[in-house]
């Protein structure tokens, strides 16, 4: 099991936390005892951090299966306690899944870029495909000018060098 301190030094799995729970996010990832499970008031009073970022941190952390909780009652008051403790070696199945995500995305990106025409106005930009442009009888809807055809292909050939990338990344080839 590596330490926190190991995980937070591999620059890209730095990049994914940063991106997904901010600065005070990883700060409490530093900062988090290791010692023992905390509550959410506990680790607040801990490391100094905000109680409301430390518990947008924690569901947020908790989501991708970073960290994990163990519910108690207090049969007094009724009250439940959560007391949290981080499961940073899941890390690389979170990544994993999120990256099949994204590449799920990219490739209905690609299908689409790849298997359509498009057209755009010159003077304001607006892109549409050829169905659309063909309705429109190829004038702007936006600012009457006439559209022109719009080469995509350095957009096609980025998503599929992007894909090809992840796919190697994951064990996909």
């Amino acid at each position: 099991m590596a330490s926190h301190e190991e995980i937070l030094a591999d620059k890209s799995i730095f990049a994914y936390l940063h991106r997904m729970i901010g600065d005070e996010g990883i700060e409490l990832i530093r900062r988090f005892p290791t010692d023992k499970e905390y509550s959410d008031e506990e680790l607040a009073e801990v490391t100094k951090i905000n109680l409301n970022s430390v518990r947008n941190t924690l569901y947020t952390l908790y989501e991708h299966r970073l960290a994990k909780y163990r519910r108690i009652k207090n049969n007094e008051t009724g009250w439940l306690t959560y007391l949290w403790e981080l499961e940073l070696d899941n890390m690389y199945d979170s990544v994993s899944k999120d990256l099949e995500i994204i590449l799920e995305k990219l490739r209905k990106r690609y299908k689409y870029e790849s298997e359509n025409a498009f057209y755009s106005c010159p003077n304001c930009g607006n892109t549409i495909t050829f169905s659309d442009a063909m309705d429109s009888q190829f004038v702007c809807q936006e600012c009457e000018n006439k559209m022109v055809h719009f080469d995509n292909d350095l957009l096609v050939n980025a998503l599929q060098k992007r894909i090809a990338r992840i796919e190697e990344n994951l064990g996909h080839v």
